[in-house]
């Protein structure tokens, strides 16, 4: 019996290159990686001492299987030395959540977590859902673990405390009370139907809600109620009532509540069938701002709850500010030193804390129950998907279930503002990190076929330059166009030109009078092909297809949206939005700057003489203009 060929020869050379890079090591605390052969990060770790954790990794017998592949595909070795090992931790969650290394677990969440903002620079603040870069003048709250947590409490918000959420333009512009106004959700400050300083009572009662005063705010709403009953103002104390009533509404929806402990988030995992899902539960104020569910990737096989625990926090708060208080369900072999990182990106003291009983254990119990369902749920998923590729695999004559399929389609409105997308699948459903937008540039937009070939030349012509070998997993193993005969030769002839001739094509082509459930499938060197009308391969398919269709819907209109919003002053150098708008103002339209005169433009309000020959000589390069009066 033999040993398989070239079995030790790259990993001694990993054990080479590691070993030669060792007495350079500084015995300082820092971040090392580790880089295959393309340069790409294989694995990134901390060490407080960087020579004694790098050299664990020669020792290789002691390795987990992930580790020792890991040094198997070593072909050079960085570091980045850091004051303290707080320091490498925070460094470390970063790297790892921008370079993905595929042998960390990596958390992969490209959303942005929405915060609730109530405006400080107006003399009425607004409430409004926020997301992205934070800015000056306005207070901040949250974070929330969805669009919809947060949407929900701004409703809760308007029905007790009356603060408006429209625009500042629009606020400016209102001569009557709006819809809000009448379901008793807004105070209309905007026609003074309430005055300044009640309104600014308003806004600090919301704040302190928001900061966990609950209790005292609805105290303060029921003595305001008696005292206005007893000097029978009934339309005042009805009001009164009504804000009690939503007050306690709020504070009855949550099903867990951490009352008394301000803010903190609830972590907890469940591992199953070498996956792992992580809940977040985020406690503002002593309220539940609702909680997200994380699925890890990357090397957990060989990992124990409390070492993902450990990962999974730095990476969470690598872009989310850690609360005062972290509730797990593992403890993470590290937890001090996470403490101290997290203490030290936050600039106050973070404590992480393994509850054993009474509500924050109930709370934390909650989360790891969420964690099992979701867990359970996307196994579950997971089984029905993989018969669903395997139905696919068979029906197309593929070689194995495909793990990335790609799905193409066009729009336009006769030929306006035409685009091309590109949708992706795989056995964990939509991948929607990895569509694409194409805006066609040369081909005609009323041509179909001429846009496919555009769109099949950019993505295939630049996936050929940037992985020719194909190693990246970003070629499809199947490819689904939206269309018929012509799509699919339009699609063959780009492949064949550009020497891939070897990628599963298929055109899924609507039945008579665009019949859903009677679509024909294209493949080349087969008779089109028909599913029964109940095939669940058949609905798979047609969900592919009408996710493509409805991307390429919605990138179109985005598109023609922009377009009807900008203009020829957009691409004069050096006018802005308020040189645009007075030009405008002025001459009404685009196409009457375009045709006035040098001195009409320089007559315009607040334009001057540089300015106005600079878009004059836009509209008319080369043009020598002599002034109206003869001199010059």
């Amino acid at each position: 019996m033999t040993d398989a060929p070239d079995s030790t020869a790259p990993r001694e050379d990993g054990l080479t290159i590691i070993e030669a890079a060792l007495p350079t090591l500084p015995l300082a605390p820092g971040v090392y990686r580790m880089l295959d052969a393309k340069g790409d990060a294989l694995y990134v770790g901390k060490a407080r001492s960087l020579r004694r954790r790098v050299t664990s990794y020669t020792q290789v017998s002691r390795l987990s299987e992930r580790l020792r592949r890991m040094v198997f595909e070593t072909r050079s070795l960085e570091i980045v030395t850091t004051a303290s090992e707080a320091e490498a931790l925070l460094l470390e969650a970063n790297l790892i959540k921008r370079l993905r290394p595929r042998f960390n677990i990596v958390l992969r969440d490209d959303k942005s977590y929405p915060w609730l903002l109530i405006t400080d620079d107006h003399p009425y603040p607004q409430i409004a859902k926020h997301r992205g870069e934070r800015r000056k003048g306005a207070s901040y709250y949250g974070p929330f673990a969805s669009a919809w947590a947060v949407n929900q409490t701004i409703t809760a918000l308007q029905r007790v405390f009356l603060l408006r959420s429209c625009r500042d333009t629009v606020f400016d512009s209102r001569t009557r009370p709006c819809l809000l106004f009448q379901i008793k959700r807004c105070s209309a400050p905007c026609v003074a139907r309430i005055s300044h300083d009640d309104y600014a009572a308003l806004v600090r009662e919301a704040k302190e809600f928001l900061s966990g005063g609950t209790p005292s705010i609805q105290k303060r709403l029921a003595a305001e109620m008696e005292e206005a009953a007893a000097h029978l103002e009934f339309e005042r104390a009805a009001a009164l009532r009504d804000r009690i009533r939503g007050l306690t509404h709020v504070q009855g929806t949550d099903r867990v509540n951490l009352d008394g402990m301000g803010d903190a988030d609830v972590v907890a995992l469940h591992q199953a069938a070498g996956q792992t899902c992580v809940q977040v539960f985020f406690f503002r104020g002593g309220r539940n701002n609702g909680n997200r569910p994380y699925f890890l990737t990357h090397g957990k096989q060989d990992q124990s709850p409390e070492e993902v625990m450990g990962t999974f926090l730095t990476q969470l708060y690598d872009d989310l500010p850690p609360p005062p208080l972290v509730l797990v369900s593992h403890e993470p072999p590290e937890a001090s030193l996470i403490g101290e990182a997290l203490s030290l990106k936050a600039g106050r003291k973070v404590e992480l804390h393994r509850p054993q009983r009474g509500d924050k254990k109930a709370a934390v119990d909650h989360a790891a129950t969420n964690a099992r369902e979701a867990l359970e749920r996307r196994l579950a998923e997971g089984t029905a998907q993989a018969q669903l590729l395997d139905g696919v695999a068979n029906l197309f004559a593929l070689p194995a279930p495909p793990e990335r399929i790609e799905i193409y389609d066009n729009s336009h409105i006769q030929g306006a503002n035409p685009y091309g997308v590109m949708v992706v699948a795989g056995p964990t459903g939509f991948m929607k990190q990895a569509y694409r937008k194409f805006s066609i540039k040369t081909a005609p937009g009323n041509d179909d076929f001429a846009m496919m070939r555009e769109v099949f030349e950019r993505r295939f012509g630049r996936a050929l330059r940037e992985d020719p070998s194909r190693d990246s997993g970003n070629w499809p193993d199947l490819v689904l166009i939206d269309g018929g005969a012509g799509q699919l030769s339009a699609a063959r002839e780009v492949l064949a030109e550009l020497g891939v001739e070897d990628l599963p094509l298929v055109a899924v082509a609507k039945g008579p009078d665009r019949d859903a459930g009677r679509e024909w499938f294209h493949m080349a060197g087969r008779e089109p092909i028909q599913l029964p009308p109940r095939d669940p391969v058949l609905y798979y398919l047609q969900r592919l297809r009408d996710e493509a269709h409805r991307f390429a819907i919605t990138t179109h209109r985005a598109g023609r949206s922009k377009a009807l919003t900008t203009s020829e002053l957009d691409e004069i150098p050096g006018v802005g939005t308020a040189i645009k708008r007075r030009l405008l103002n002025h001459f009404g339209s685009a196409r009457g700057v375009r045709n006035a005169a040098l001195d009409d433009l320089t007559a315009a309000p607040g334009i001057g003489p540089a300015v106005a020959r600079r878009i004059h000589e836009h509209f008319h390069p080369g043009a020598t203009v002599a002034p109206r009066d003869g001199t010059g």
